[in-house]
């Protein structure tokens, strides 16, 4: 299994320790509802006017939640 960004394996620690699987189970859709959540978040905080801070940190939301989407 590949290695997460600190980022991202904080946010899969939180989704696993909510959930009520264990993170081995076959079961486990903790990293998918996490991406699920972040990409929500991203597009709610879409803020007009857009600013190169707003810019960041939508797109840190969706790194987050392709890594978590893409982790094996």
């Amino acid at each position: 299994m590949s290695e997460l960004s600190p980022q991202a394996q904080a946010v899969l620690d939180a989704a696993n320790g909510a959930q009520c699987y264990g993170p081995d189970d076959i079961l486990n859709d903790s990293r998918w509802i996490a991406a699920a959540a972040l990409r929500a978040a991203a597009n709610a905080v879409q803020i007009k006017p857009y600013t190169f801070a707003h810019a960041e940190f939508w797109s840190a939301l969706l790194d987050i939640a392709l890594e978590l989407e893409n982790h094996q």
